[in-house]
């Protein structure tokens, strides 16, 4: 989407108000009213994002202690894995540049080495007891971030065995984020602690690709070192040639720069690392969250102006990328709710849902190619899963878009009775056409209702809704008390596995002949028709 468009569409779900509004303490419109009405072109798509589009991060706190890396071979964790591929696992953060490779053992390359290891099963006792020792490790972890306080932290081939293996049986491209603070006394990266690692990855031949370092333009106040955006992009290049020099490596993806999102500093840097670095990275990479974890509110979770600021950061990101590097993909590389490890009672509640729907709609439509969530598990407030493993309600929305949202990006504009006091934002897709349950042609419209008061969505006349499969989530508790709530119902029945290794059937409901779908007060929709005939998903 070009810029002109982002500012036209920002204009646009503002102005036909279903997003515009104010805070949720002055919505009073009666149930009754609440109509939302849609316009949309099936004749071709808007933009197409990456398969992977939704992916995930798995955070590089759990090497401040390299016993820890040993829950990504818990069966169950795995199975929660596979239920989100395909996707990217990036493994990275904060601590990725305090981290440095130190094997255990010698090795070589040759035809032993060659083979893949062993899957790496966790045994269940041992689960249990790093499940507990880790919630004391976060508090630790907490503590040091919030100090600026970062050890060095070594780490050994075990380590990068457990990532692949986890990668692997879980179906995901790993993406592993190097160290770029090791320096050299002129101020370049030190590349030789990274061949070391890139040497052991291709003898074991673990398909992966690579990013170098996590936001560079936080380096001064966490390590004292400042690295300019030129200089960051030559160590870029650096490593784009040792990449090409390996006969295993030389077609691995390599992304970057992980920059925050766009405010003075940040932004130069960026710019510089273009001028320098653009060609040898596949995707330019930037973070995004939306508030501060320590002093955000419930109400920043459904505020519509605070979920239309991504619109405004990322027109900002494609504008300086498209300039340096025209055509090159932008990935939301990190992203979540709320930055400094999210916000405790909100990023890992049913709230959060909102934010995280409409990051993934909005920033479809804004021209995004790949999204990474902060975090699949590690430190902070903002996972999928819980301290014991067990899916959040971000995690099931996750899957439920997984399943049913495609990668074809179409055109949508709401209106609605209740103007600028409407809280209901839409986006439309064509659905996965990797589902066998929906013929070519079938359109999935993602729903969300900010608001207390139910809504009903009046589908175009040229849309058949004789045949709306509907995928409403709800929390489990009713009112504003369920915002806060971990568990979470689909079609009124509560999510949850049915052992440590299966997940249940998600069913849709299927609407009465000729019923406009019915959204409900701080729910979170999917609907599938069926029978759409969209061209744009042929």
């Amino acid at each position: 989407m070009t810029p002109l468009a982002i500012v036209l569409f920002v204009a646009l779900i503002r102005s036909v108000g279903a997003t515009g509004g104010s805070r949720r303490g002055n919505d009073t419109g009666d149930a009754a009213d609440v109509v939302v009405g849609l316009n949309v072109d099936l004749t071709g798509a808007l933009g197409r994002v990456d398969p992977r589009f939704l992916s995930v991060a798995i955070d590089a706190s759990l090497v401040a202690e390299e016993k820890f890396v040993y829950l990504l071979g818990s069966p169950k964790l795995r199975t929660l894995a596979r239920a989100l591929t395909p996707a990217f696992v990036r493994f990275g953060g904060t601590r990725q540049d305090f981290m440095v490779f130190t094997p255990q053992k010698p090795f070589r390359q040759s035809h032993e080495s060659h083979q893949q290891k062993p899957d790496l099963e966790l045994p269940w006792i041992l689960e249990e007891k790093l499940k507990k020792e880790w919630s004391q490790q976060e508090a630790l972890l907490l503590r040091e971030g919030l100090q600026r306080k970062y050890k060095r932290v070594q780490f050994t081939e075990y380590t990068v065995d457990l990532l692949h293996s986890f990668a692997n049986c879980s179906g995901m491209d790993l993406i592993f984020g190097l160290n770029a603070l090791l320096r050299t006394p002129d101020n370049a990266w030190n590349s030789s602690n990274a061949r070391a690692l890139m040497d052991y990855c291709e003898s074991r031949r673990y398909r992966m690709s690579w990013e170098l370092g996590n936001e560079p333009n936080s380096y001064e106040k966490k390590a004292g070192v400042r690295v300019d955006g030129y200089q960051l992009g030559r160590d870029f290049v650096h490593l784009r040639q040792m990449i090409s020099e390996s006969t295993f490596y030389r077609h691995a993806g390599l992304y970057g720069p992980d920059v925050s999102q766009p405010r003075d500093h940040r932004r130069d840097l960026l710019e510089g690392f273009l001028k320098s670095g653009a060609e040898a990275i596949d995707a330019c990479t930037w973070h995004h969250y939306y508030v501060n974890g320590r002093d955000t509110s419930l109400e920043d979770f459904l505020d519509p102006e605070v979920l239309d600021t991504l619109a405004l950061k990322t027109k900002e990101v494609l504008e300086t990328v498209e300039l340096a590097s025209p055509g090159k993909k932008v990935w939301l590389g990190e992203t979540s709710s709320a930055y400094g490890g999210g916000a405790l009672g909100l990023s890992d509640t049913f709230v959060a849902g909102f934010m995280w729907l409409d990051k993934l709609g909005l920033g479809a439509t804004l021209g995004l190619d790949v999204v990474i969530r902060q975090v699949f598990i590690g430190s902070g407030s903002y996972h999928l899963v819980d301290d014991n493993l067990d899916p959040l309600p971000d995690f099931w929305l996750s899957v439920l878009y997984k399943r049913l949202v495609g990668p074809e990006v179409l055109r949508i504009q709401a209106f609605s009775n209740h103007g600028r006091r409407k809280r209901v934002r839409v986006y439309l897709h064509c659905t996965n056409r990797n589902s066998k349950s929906y013929r070519t042609g079938a359109v999935t419209l993602i729903a969300m209702n900010l608001s207390k008061s139910p809504a009903r969505i009046r589908l175009p006349a040229h849309l058949p809704a004789s045949t709306v499969e509907a995928f409403v989530l709800q929390s489990d508790q009713p009112g504003e008390e369920g915002l806060y709530s971990r568990s979470v119902r689909l079609n009124g029945v509560l999510l949850k596995m049915v052992d440590d290794e299966t997940l249940p059937e998600l069913r849709g409901t299927r609407l009465p002949a000729g019923e406009h779908p019915q959204l409900p007060g701080y729910s979170l929709a999917f609907y599938v028709l069926p029978r759409a005939g969209a061209s744009a998903c042929r």
